[in-house]
Parts: structure tokens; C-alpha cells; sequence
């Protein structure tokens, strides 16, 4: 079975707890994010060391290598986002196909993903350290219209790193805190 595009909207993370990883956004303080991302840190490097962390184990899910690079990704990508929130006034983000930019990931070097996925997690953790206490209700949208505070968008984009952490070594969301 091949691995289906997520077409899911994760937006509800943030009014319920992720019954797969047990992430509760409602429970996550915006002001906290910054830790939790740099927390995940070790789990994805131990993760990409690991022997075989460039193969599936399923033909449905992502290898390790694969998810770090996504992780990678997206940490860019929100750290992009955030930017735009706190330089414009309520920006349109641009749209962003993540199976897309998959292509290609299994072929990374798992040794340079981990430096690269550290790189962009402290960036965009120290970003979400610079935010001043007026600026987290400042706002951006999505291309398809979902609107979010930067509190809300600290919060979503959370779940991803976590849950993906939890993809890949079983473990509850936040629980290598």
C-alpha cells in the first residue's frame, strides 16, 4: 500500500487531544512552545542514528529519515510563517504542498537531516522566544482560509513536530519533556 496525501484538516488539535499521539493543545501555554520544539531535539537525532532509519517499516508510513525531513521542513516553513505574522498585518501564507516537497527525502543523508532539523528547530524556537507578550494575538491565514493567532499557530504547528516525534518512536507527544 502506498503512502495516501494527508488531506486531513489537523486544525481541531487545537480544541481536542490527538487521540493517536495524546498531544492537547488546549493545554499547551504558547509561551512553552519554544522549549517543547528544542525537547524534541535529541529524539529526532537519536532516531536518525539509529541503523536503518532510511528504510519503511511499512509501506504506508514514512521511514524515520523521511519524517525528520519533513520535520526539518516544516520548522522552516513555520518559521517563515511567523515571520510574515509579526512583520505584516494579517498575511495571506502561501500554499505549501508537503507531498510534494517530499520527493526525494528518502535519498537524504540521515547524519545531515539531524544538523539541519537542530538548525531549524533553534531557529524558530528562538523566534517563538522573541515574541513580545502584544504580539501573540497578532494574525495570518491559510490558503484555504483557516485563520490563526500566533498563540493558535504556536500551538498547531506543535503538534506536528510532536506528533511526528511520536510517529516515529512511539512515545506520547511531550513525554521526552
Amino acid at each position: 500500500m502506498a503512502i495516501e496525501p494527508d488531506t486531513k484538516d489537523w486544525t481541531w488539535v487545537l480544541e481536542r487531544p490527538c487521540l493517536e499521539c495524546g498531544y492537547d493543545g488546549a493545554l499547551v501555554a504558547a509561551a512553552d512552545v519554544a522549549a517543547r520544539v528544542r525537547a524534541t531535539v535529541p529524539v529526532y537525532r537519536r532516531a536518525l542514528a539509529a541503523l536503518g532509519s532510511a528504510v519503511r517499516t511499512r509501506d504506508d508510513r514514512w521511514s524515520i529519515l523521511e519524517y525528520a525531513c519533513h520535520v526539518r521542513d516544516v520548522h522552516r516553513l513555520y518559521d517563515y510563517r511567523l515571520g510574515l505574522m509579526l512583520e505584516q498585518d494579517d498575511p495571506l501564507f502561501p500554499n505549501w504542498d508537503q507531498d510534494e516537497s517530499s520527493e526525494g527525502y528518502a535519498a537524504q543523508d540521515p547524519a545531515l537531516v539531524a544538523e539541519e532539523l537542530a538548525e531549524a528547530a533553534e531557529e524558530i524556537a528562538d523566534a517563538f522566544d522573541g515574541v513580545e507578550p502584544d504580539q501573540w494575538r497578532r494574525t495570518g491565514r491559510r490558503s484555504d482560509g483557516k485563520a490563526f493567532t500566533i498563540d493558535t499557530f504556536a500551538r498547531y504547528y506543535l503538534h506536528d513536530i510532536e506528533h511526528h516525534a511520536w510517529d516515529i518512536t512511539g512515545d506520547p507527544a511531550g513525554s521526552w519533556l
